[in-house]
């Protein structure tokens, strides 16, 4: 997918030109690093005619608007009667107060642009004030980027639905057409059958490099009985081949009671290795937790955990999330590998079985809804810890750097979801800002 970042910097020639000349090229150098893609002019824009010209020649999915001195509103509406994109306001600080002239009076230009922004359309943007080589200007282009490329991106992303959720679960389901209208998200549906029934139809021979395939990213599948095992494996070929057909992205299956009661083999290995392959699959057919997993993917560039918060504890501030068996082998523990056993509650397997490998910077989230259908994010940042598994089945204990119990109490009070996805990194400037481009509240623990 192709991305363009596009750098404005207006301005007007009766300003203090050597200033604004230094301004832009340290802008430019900021930019650059932040995305070596970005599209930035020869020259400074010091009149209506040049950014009309510059404008004619770019395709924009993301401005950054600079005043590098005062500008009018003109050009602020030149760039709204063209473009709906993100954007980015970005005010430079005054180089120099001396009590001589004023250089640049960035400031002003600002209140000018923005104040356009709004009685255009009331069109959201987002601000940052700071000079170029400043920490706050830095990372915040650097979060609207990730957020409008994450934007972007949701237009080509095909989701899947296998099956329906279990009974009490319908915080997951989705309607194909509100996926598309807001997030621009294809969604198909299959019936769990029909891919039980592609199971069911491949010969032990046709699935012989699943099976490898699987012994060799886990440990103890020796342990599993092998009709469990071959079976496992004609489940792993029929997702992967439904996924490789029709171009899925992220999908999110039903698991109990079916692939228990009517094929006899849980689906969670398949979903922890579909995960390992790049495609976010959630388990209990959560939709919007598939979703959340998909973001975490894309911004983290690995395999996320989804699981429920099962656990607190006030003394090490920390919350567990847990699942019954499937998540990403990619990570487990070294000491232990994925290690395979079986579903906690209808001892059959393979199932995953293991604790998360620890990581310094921890993100937890999650596109949730209100009470009115509304969507809204969970956001929170901390650490995972080096735990060993805390119940049977998959886990990661995460040290928030909100207050837990606070976090906990805040977030059952909010009636948030009870599925989370916790990825690397610290990516809340990120979602905050992706929940901004959508007109989403965030929740943001910190």
């Amino acid at each position: 997918m192709s991305f363009t970042p596009v750098y404005v910097p207006v301005g007007v020639p009766t300003f203090h030109l050597e200033s604004a000349e230094d301004q832009f090229q340290r802008s430019i150098r900021a930019l650059k690093a932040v995305d070596a893609d970005f599209v930035c002019p020869e020259k400074m824009l010091l009149s209506i005619d040049d950014l009309r010209g510059y404008l004619d020649s770019v395709q924009p999915d993301l401005i950054v608007f600079q005043n590098l001195t005062f500008a009018n509103a003109a050009y602020m509406s030149e760039v709204l009667r063209r473009f709906d994109c993100p954007l980015l306001l970005w005010t430079l600080r005054e180089p120099v107060i001396d009590g001589g002239r004023l250089r640049l009076n960035s400031l002003t230009g600002a209140y000018s642009a923005a104040n356009t922004l709004r009685a255009f359309d009331d069109r959201a943007f987002s601000y940052v004030f700071g000079a170029p080589e400043e920490e706050a200007v830095t990372k915040a282009a650097a979060s609207m980027v990730q957020a409008a490329r994450l934007k972007k991106a949701m237009h080509s992303l095909k989701m899947a639905a296998v099956g329906h959720t279990p009974q009490g679960f319908g915080f997951g389901r989705a309607l194909d057409a509100e996926l598309m209208n807001t997030f621009g998200v294809e969604l198909e549906s299959i019936e769990a059958r029909e891919l039980i029934d592609m199971a069911k139809a491949y010969a032990e021979e046709d699935c012989e490099d699943y099976l490898k395939k699987t012994e060799a990213m886990t440990c103890g599948l020796d342990r599993t009985p092998e009709r469990n095992r071959l079976d496992h494996s004609r489940l792993y070929r029929a997702y992967s081949e439904y996924v490789r057909g029709h171009g899925i992205g992220a999908l999110a299956s039903r698991c109990w009671p079916d692939f228990f009661t009517a094929y006899g083999t849980p689906v969670c290995t398949v979903l922890s290795l579909l995960n390992d392959d790049g495609v976010a699959a959630a388990c209990e057919a959560d939709i919007y937790g598939a979703l959340s997993m998909w973001l975490g993917m894309q911004l983290s560039g690995e395999p996320v955990f989804f699981g429920d918060p099962v656990s607190l504890d006030e003394g090490e501030n920390t919350v567990t999330f847990w699942h019954c068996g499937a998540a990403a082998c990619a990570l487990a523990r070294k000491d232990t590998g994925a290690e395979i056993g079986v579903h906690p509650n209808r001892k059959i397997g393979p199932a995953m079985n293991f604790g998360c490998e620890a990581f310094p910077e921890a993100t937890i989230f999650r596109i949730g809804r209100e009470s009115d259908g509304s969507f809204r994010f969970f956001v929170a940042e901390g650490e995972a810890l080096d735990k060993p598994r805390q119940f049977i089945g998959t886990s990661i204990v995460i040290r928030t750097d909100a207050n837990s119990r606070a976090l906990v109490e805040s977030s059952v009070e909010a009636g948030f979801e009870p599925h989370f996805v916790v990825m690397k990194g610290r990516r809340a400037a990120a979602l905050c800002q992706l929940a901004k481009l959508f007109g989403f509240p965030v929740y943001h623990y910190e």
